[in-house]
């Protein structure tokens, strides 16, 4: 009989913040996979650390992050051909995806290349943007409210066309963007509705009035929320 795939979200950063069935699959699976840098040690794993239980094997998908080559596909494809074998032999796997496997998450592609073939489930994790408005204490929406989740990268124009048709957004994938995003959010006069926050629920988590955040220095793990009401409840 073969082995099972679970696509675990370990959720935006805290320990914490992982699931119940998360932490018990994670202590019963054959093989932890988890994305890694080229080179340094892999974020996922270090949320997920206090709860790897010492026993099982562990393998790291390194990946190039730069923009022109992601996704990988010979890392994943190479990733997934090893994950088939072991399910095929009957082993159970855990791959590791910070956040949520399907919000924006990487287990998508080990997804597209194994469900398939394999027994796969996912197991849903607490969102970066669920966390972001926690942190924030900003409510994402009410009532009737369209939010819309806009990646940084896209050009000025879709993202100004984006927040004018909707009552909330989340701009996520800042990193090198976020001066031209601010910009574009001050040329709007969408600024003052808009909240910064970085790498939330982290050690390392930062919430700062937009403008003074030092553009150099966002990571990729930041989000603008903004609200056309300023607050969801009013």
């Amino acid at each position: 009989m073969s082995g099972t795939l679970y696509g675990i979200g370990i959720g935006p950063g805290d320990p914490d913040l992982i699931t119940l069935k998360a932490v018990r699959i994670l202590q019963q699976v054959d093989l932890v996979v988890f994305p890694a840098p080229e080179h340094g040690p892999s974020l996922a794993r270090s949320i997920a650390a206090p709860h790897l239980p010492g026993r099982c094997a562990e393998f790291a998908m390194r990946i190039p992050m730069t923009a022109a080559r992601f996704p990988p596909d010979h890392v994943y494809d190479d990733a997934a051909r090893r994950i088939g074998a072991e399910l095929d032999a009957g082993r159970s796997v855990a791959a590791l995806c910070e956040g949520d496997p399907f919000f924006y998450g990487s287990f998508a592609y080990l997804f597209a290349r194994l469900a398939g073939s394999h027994r796969v489930e996912v197991i849903p994790g607490v969102s970066s943007l669920t966390a972001c408005a926690a942190r924030l204490g900003t409510p994402l929406a009410a009532r009737n409210d369209v939010l819309t989740v806009i990646p940084a990268p896209l050009a000025d124009t879709v993202i100004a066309r984006q927040l004018e048709d909707t009552d909330a957004a989340a701009i996520v994938k800042l990193g090198r963007h976020f001066a031209r995003i601010r910009a574009l959010l001050v040329r709007e006069g969408l600024d003052s509705r808009s909240a910064y926050v970085e790498h939330a629920t982290m050690g390392t988590e930062r919430l700062i009035p937009l403008a003074r955040v030092e553009a150099a220095t966002v990571p990729y793990f930041s989000m603008i929320l903004f609200h056309r009401r300023g607050q969801a409840w009013q």
